[in-house]
Formats: C-alpha cells, structure tokens, sequence
C-alpha cells in the first residue's frame, strides 16, 4: 500500500500538467440543478472509475460508477442482461453527462455495434443528459479476445459514426492520448497496465482520470478539473481491483 501511496504522489506533477486547470470542478447545466456523471464499461472501467470518483468527490461534482466486473457492455456477450436494467439505472442516476467506456466485450457485427450504440445514445439523451464515448484502451489480447480484435477494432469508427448524426448530443475521446496506440505495461519506469493484457494499475487509471477531466472540460461548458493533489493520493490505489499491478 505504501509502494502505491508513493508512486500517486509522484504523479501529481504530471496530472497537475495533464489536467491543464486547477480548482473547483463546476458543471452548471440549465435550471442550476447540480450535475452528476455517470459512467458505464466493464472491468477496465471499474477500475478507471475508483480515481474518477474521488476527483468528482474533490471537485464536488455528483458521480456514480455503473461499470460492472465481467460485463457492463451494450452489445456483444452479457449485454442482452445489462440492457434489462441499464435504462431504469441510467435514468434513476439523473445524469447531466453520461461516459461509456467502450468495453472489451463490444464485439458484433457493424451493424450490431452500431444499433447497440445508437441505443445507448437514446437511452441518454432521453435522460436528459449528454453521451460521451471513450474508446477502449490497446490490449494485448489472449486466446478469449484475439478472435473477436477485428471487431474491437472498429467500435471507434462505429462510436464516431454515431456521434457525428447525434447532432451536438455525443462527443468522442481518444483515449489513444493516454495509453498510446499499443499495449504497454509499464510507463515510466513504473507499472501502467495490469500484467494480464487488459487492466489498469493505478498509475494509469491516475493518468486516464486526469486525462479524463481535461476533456470533459473542453465539452462541458463551466468544467474545471479540481486540482490533482485533492484525489490521486487518497488511498484508492489500495483497492483489491489492482491486485494483479
């Protein structure tokens, strides 16, 4: 736990620099209600969600984690099961933003991944709220993932194509400007991903939510990011999630 302490407080130089602003996050949607970010994904959300709650905590912003270990995806395996209860969660939350972490387990046809995307995008905008996708971090695939790479690769260009008819109500981030375009495991010296291929170490769900913050601010009018050294050393990184870091 001390070893993971450290290693966060080492990175609040960087995240103080990734997150461009410091300060109060403020999230001003109409009417002055106070806002909320939701956000769904599967197992690599859960863990990217553990820093994003204590930085919403930090800059008072509501925020739930929908994200589920072994699922949380909108098509593909599982997701016939989240779609039963994800609509009735997603408008309970009462969101203003809502973050969809593509999943490694939205493989389909494109025409599946399309419709499921186009779904989610109804479900929230009939919430009241904005959609933003992430695309899904590079993997180092296994036996499990590897037949279903070609289909992953293409829910970018399918979450894209989605936000681009979505007229001003989805945006897209590329999370590319955080994990790069392959999988590494190490950044800096220092363990980024877990060793399984797939997962996060704290280092990286840090530098994902700074990340993060920075570009909700650029679509969320009145979004400032609190400053990193108010949640990267709060004791998060000792989560059992990062077990294999």
């Amino acid at each position: 736990m001390t070893k993971k302490r450290n290693l966060l407080l080492g990175l609040t130089g960087l995240l103080l620099a990734t997150a461009a602003c410091s300060g109060n996050a403020v999230l001003a949607p109409a009417g002055g209600e106070q806002s909320k970010v939701v956000f769904l994904g599967d197992s690599v959300a859960v863990g990217e969600a553990l820093p994003m709650a204590a930085a919403f905590k930090a800059g008072g912003v509501g925020f739930e984690s929908l994200a589920a270990e072994g699922g949380g995806n909108v098509v593909g395996p599982f997701s016939d099961e989240n779609w039963k209860k994800l609509p009735g969660q997603i408008t309970a939350a009462k969101p203003s933003v809502v973050v969809y972490q593509i999943a490694t387990y939205d493989w389909g046809t494109e025409a599946e991944q399309k419709a499921a995307y186009a779904k989610l995008l109804d479900t929230v905008t009939g919430a009241g709220a904005k959609l933003v996708f992430v695309t899904m971090p590079p993997i180092k695939p296994d036996d499990f993932y590897q037949p279903h790479m070609a289909d992953l690769a293409r829910t970018s260009e399918i979450a894209r194509a989605v936000t681009a008819g979505s007229a001003g109500k989805a945006s897209v981030l590329d999370s590319g400007e955080v994990w790069g375009d392959a999988y590494q495991q190490t950044k800096d010296g220092k363990a980024d991903r877990s060793a399984d291929g797939i997962h996060t170490c704290p280092q990286g769900a840090a530098r994902f939510t700074g990340w993060l913050l920075t570009g909700l601010a650029k679509i969320i009018p009145g979004f400032t990011p609190p400053a990193a050294d108010t949640w990267a050393n709060t004791g998060w990184s000792a989560d059992k999630h990062f077990k294999g870091c």
